[in-house]
């Protein structure tokens, strides 16, 4: 059995790299909306500067991809919201099988995500335009809940199997 988790975690580095990819798009996706930020502000009083109408949509559109990509990192760090206040006094048995059935759920919810999001974005947001940007589909605001549903997913699997790996290996340690 240990061969197994051996095999499969030569698969880590990939899991790496789609994280630190995931995390430059954040930190992107920040400075980008932190330069339009700071140039609208500025264009309020400064008056060589330009104040774009369509930057309060894009700065918006731009904080809910940070938001939920965001929260796909936290999948893989294990720093999402979970209730540990029962831990000490759980066997750690009982609490490696409620954080799998955790994840699992969250698993679920990131197909949720990836299948109606795709779905919305797909007709409802191709449908409408923003305000501002009567060019810009809306495609582009409803788009971050499919790309982080997918970004879940690959977190996820990681997380699940490191679940799985931890009762077999706890096995082969004991006999």
């Amino acid at each position: 059995m240990r061969s197994f988790f051996n095999a499969v975690d030569k698969i880590k580095p990939l899991y790496d790299v789609t994280y630190k990819i995931i995390l430059f798009v954040c930190k992107l996706l920040l400075v980008a909306d932190i330069l339009i930020t700071s140039m609208s502000v500025l264009g309020r009083y400064v008056s060589f500067v330009p104040d774009p109408s369509w930057s309060e949509e894009v700065v918006l559109t731009l904080m809910s991809y940070m938001a939920v990509l965001s929260a796909a990192l936290a999948i893989r760090r294990g720093a999402h919201i979970r209730m540990t206040a029962f831990d000490r006094y759980l066997p750690k048995a009982l609490i490696n099988i409620l954080d799998l059935v955790a994840d699992v759920f969250i698993m679920i919810l990131a197909f949720v995500m990836l299948i109606v999001g795709w779905k919305y974005a797909s007709t409802i947001g191709s449908k409408g335009v923003y305000v501002s940007l009567p060019k810009l589909s809306r495609f582009w605001m409803y788009f971050p809940i499919p790309v982080a549903g997918l970004a879940m997913i690959i977190f996820e699997l990681e997380a699940i199997y490191n679940h799985i790996k931890k009762f077999f290996i706890k096995e082969e340690a004991e006999t």
